[in-house]
């Protein structure tokens, strides 16, 4: 639920307006008789937007806009004003509120003034999220056979708003299916929220997961919104749950089940509603039977699972990972877009990449990018445990049935192939031994492949 301040040192008018606000809004209201107040009550309580008057004894508006700017908090406010003086309201602007109204306003536009402040906020979150993610990430890319069936279980499970468990190895690109399942869900636009489990401190879980209150605990010294709240109508992705100690567990089972959150510290309960997603590299059916995790919260987030495979079960995407890492770090660095030699694309589709998956081979690229200068980056360029014989273990029994682990085993063929002759189709297939070209092609069209 929304919440304002109103804060006016004028209690009627307060009163009247954080009715109306209720009213015609449908918020939850806050009345401040003063500055002083006004900014006791933002350090203990989660408001969303405030409405302040500028003239008021003691503490003014214009000091409050000023201690929100040193203090780092970023609540739109909304000043108001019954003398009419405007100068005075641009110059409230310029300490940072977002916008001004007359107290003779409808309470329709006032609403939609709120409405929009609230907006304006949403849209810097995301803004400063997708620069924070901005060469960290790529889209899930591949067409394997492997990719393929992971698209399509993400396109039929993201319009579901039930939970979601994702299993993988580490640095397969578990994160990367949450912010799809997000992406093609009920809300894109809505908030998503990563929440690292394993790098939580044990005494913060609940404080980072559900939010406190001020005075909680030591160094508490504003009222906090957690995860759950963040989220709100978005996507909440729990990273590494099977991390959760035992009582933190229980008490996100209960959030689950009920839907509410109480913050540390409080005793108001607070309704959320996003959606759930979760991810493990664990076998968390062995970690309940081992006792390390409740069966009961397993079952609760067991709704539709999604399994990430690692990198060496579909070597085939390395060229076309490779490429898109080129691309981005090279452009991330400020340096000319660099190429793979084949000799070296065949090297880094070799190795099973069983340390850390696709975040290897990102790392791998960006090393091989900063050790030279040269637009080509060749064989000698490769990491000498990737080119080595005994990093080379691509031939390790993997998962899969017969059929998959044969197809994927013949794209390669093909994708090696064609890397090598530049993906020259009449050379390819004369390399290849088969009958012409078009041979070639209605074998690559079974396969998705095609040159970027």
């Amino acid at each position: 639920m929304t919440l304002i301040l109103v804060v006016d040192d004028v209690p009627a008018m307060a009163e009247q307006y954080a009715y109306d606000l209720q009213r015609v809004g449908g918020y939850e209201t806050l009345v401040a008789a003063g500055g002083r107040e006004a900014l006791d009550m933002m350090a203990s309580e989660a408001v969303d937007c405030v409405i302040l008057d500028l003239e008021m004894p003691g503490v003014d508006g214009f000091e409050v806009l000023q201690t929100l700017k040193d203090r780092g908090i970023g609540t739109p406010v909304i000043v108001y004003t019954g003398t009419g003086d405007y100068d005075r309201c641009v110059q409230a602007i310029r300490l940072g509120a977002y916008g001004f109204i007359d107290k003779a306003e409808s309470m329709e536009r006032v609403v939609l003034e709120v409405e929009n402040a609230l907006e304006r906020v949403g849209l810097l979150a995301q803004v400063e999220a997708l620069r924070r993610d901005l060469g960290s990430d790529t889209p899930l890319i591949g067409s394997s056979p492997a990719i393929r069936q992971l698209k399509d279980a993400i396109a039929r499970v993201a319009p579901v708003p039930s939970p979601v468990l994702i299993f993988g190895e580490s640095g397969s690109g578990k994160e990367l299916v949450a912010r799809e399942l997000h992406r093609l869900g009920q809300n894109p636009e809505k908030p998503f929220i990563a929440i690292n489990s394993a790098a939580l401190p044990e005494n913060l879980i609940e404080s980072e997961l559900f939010g406190h209150e001020r005075g909680a605990f030591t160094g508490a010294n504003r009222t906090h919104k957690g995860a759950f709240e963040l989220a709100a109508g978005g996507t909440l992705f729990l990273d590494e749950i099977g991390e959760l100690p035992l009582p933190a567990q229980a008490k996100l089972l209960r959030v689950l089940e009920e839907g509410q959150v109480t913050r540390v510290g409080g005793e108001r309960t607070i309704k959320v509603d996003p959606r759930v997603v979760a991810a493990s590299n664990r076998d968390l059916e062995a970690e309940v039977e081992a006792g390390r995790f409740r069966q009961d919260l397993y079952y609760r987030l067991n709704v539709h699972v999604l399994r990430v495979p690692a990198l060496r079960e579909h070597l085939s995407d390395v060229p076309e990972l490779a490429a898109e890492f080129l691309r981005r770090t090279c452009a991330r660095f400020g340096v000319r877009e660099k190429q793979l030699h084949p000799e070296a694309v065949q090297l880094l589709m070799a190795y099973d990449w069983h340390k850390n998956n696709v975040r290897e081979l990102r790392n791998t690229l960006e090393r091989m990018i900063i050790a030279t200068d040269r637009p080509l980056l060749g064989a000698d360029q490769v990491p000498p445990d990737i080119r080595s014989a005994e990093g080379s273990e691509a031939t390790r029994a993997q998962g899969g049935s017969f059929q998959e682990l044969k197809a994927e085993a013949e794209r390669r063929i093909l994708v090696s192939a064609l890397e090598r002759n530049d993906w020259h189709i009449t050379r390819t297939a004369i390399e290849l031994g088969l009958a012409d070209h078009a041979s070639l092609l209605k074998i690559m069209r079974r396969h998705n492949l095609k040159k970027e």
